[in-house]
């Protein structure tokens, strides 16, 4: 039986998709629900699943074509004597290796959901010499998530039996995007490349952003002693419990909701001479990308607990960095939170992300010397920024918003954890 494969409708707004990268070949199998292609909106970067198990006979559309929603980008081949007709990627004479893991091999050689591995976990498995098999997946079914990987390599699990040991470093936390790479044509001096879907959304949004609102800066330093012991005192017990990484985010969302409910002009929107207050808190918290910035929101974020929004950021992250975000989930943020810092910067100063009217910056946490009761001491120090439009906000009331977020980041209620 042939199975149509179309272009999905990704959000009502969305009317288009731009194919970036087909994950199978014609005459390959596929799994029901194993992605089958990549394809980029103006909204999000997103895997597509198979809608069926079977043999790919048919691509209509290639890598880097623009394709309307519901229309029919494949074809599958669901019938086992039929897909035997099907033509067959041209065959490569089988290299001779010394032996060693094929983690790759798991996922070609799978038809069930729980044993698919992505591209993703299969690299970071290849790198620490894991037989992905032997990791324990909490993903659909079982599956592998990029979690999953690198929790396992974090505990410092040893490799199956039939891998070979790896000479890498074991990580302890998701690798920083990576730059992009160039590589240059022999004796060209210049290389260019189009800018993805993705790149492009994102530098029409900042341009417009920046002539949009009149852009003013402030920057407060705040001591974070209390909210890194608080962090260091109970992740254990969150792993534990929730099953999910306590991270200082969490803290920087719960200080800005509380600020963002005293000073409401933050939370606001200016539409023609008209400022328009949002009653609900959605608070966008950026994620960097390997291939550009999304910005996932966390909606009605006042009403979740520590613990809640720990799980929710988590989630959110992690399905940013697999593609598996809905354009739903980038929506209607009325607040955004940026951490330039968790790679080492000092503190940064961001782009409104429009229609909001303000996006908060993190900076680097670093143990600094201060003076305290006129006494030198030594504590973890943080700069953070906010960008705030100043047709709507005055910077009396910025400032308040910072000392506000200041003072519950410093007076952090335990209770809360």
């Amino acid at each position: 039986m042939r199975v149509d494969v179309v272009m999905p409708q990704m959000g009502e707004s969305i009317a288009e998709g731009t194919i970036t990268r087909w994950m199978k070949q014609v005459g390959e199998t596929v799994g029901r629900d194993e992605p089958l292609f990549e394809i980029s909106t103006d909204k999000v970067d997103a895997e597509i699943p198979s809608p069926a198990a079977g043999t790919l006979v048919e691509v209509k559309n290639q890598a880097g074509e623009t394709v309307p929603v519901n229309q029919v980008v494949a074809v599958l081949e669901t019938d086992a004597s039929a897909a035997a007709s099907a033509p067959k990627p041209e065959s490569k004479p089988p290299e001779t290796k010394p032996a060693k893991a094929q983690p790759a091999a798991v996922a070609s050689e799978a038809s069930s959901e729980g044993s698919f591995v992505s591209p993703v976990v299969r690299k970071i498995a290849a790198e620490h010499g894991i037989d992905p098999s032997s990791v324990p997946g909490t993903g659909a079914g079982g599956r592998v998530s990029k979690k999953d990987i690198l929790d396992f390599v974090a505990q410092g699990k040893p490799p199956a039996a039939a891998a070979t040991p790896s000479t890498a470093p074991a990580r302890v936390a998701p690798a920083a995007p990576a730059a992009p790479q160039v590589t240059f044509a022999s004796g060209a001096r210049t290389e260019r490349q189009a800018m993805t879907p993705m790149r492009k959304k994102i530098a029409e949004h900042m341009v417009e952003s920046r002539r949009t609102s009149a852009h003013v800066h402030s920057v407060f330093e705040v001591d974070m002693s209390r909210v890194v012991a608080l962090r260091t005192k109970y992740k254990s017990l969150y792993e534990e419990r929730h099953g999910t990484k306590l991270t200082l985010t969490p803290f920087f969302v719960k200080a800005a909701c509380d600020a963002l409910r005293a000073f409401p002009i933050l939370n606001s929107s200016v539409e023609g001479n008209e400022i328009v207050y949002r009653k609900d808190l959605n608070v966008g918290v950026a994620v960097a990308l390997d291939w550009g910035l999304i910005v996932p929101v966390v909606r009605n974020a006042d009403q979740l607990s520590i613990a809640g929004l720990t799980m929710k950021i988590n989630d959110l992250a992690e399905r940013a960095r697999t593609k598996k975000l809905l354009p739903d989930e980038v929506q209607g943020g009325t607040f955004t939170i940026t951490n330039p810092g968790i790679f080492g910067g000092l503190f940064g100063l961001p782009i409104i992300n429009q229609p909001q009217v303000a996006i908060l910056g993190i900076g680097g946490i670093e143990k600094r010397p201060v003076v305290i009761d006129d006494a030198i001491a030594i504590r973890d120090r943080m700069y953070m920024s906010m960008s705030y439009d100043h047709r709507v906000v005055d910077g009396a009331v910025a400032d308040q918003f910072l000392a506000f977020v200041k003072k519950v980041l410093q007076e952090f209620d335990e209770s809360l954890l």
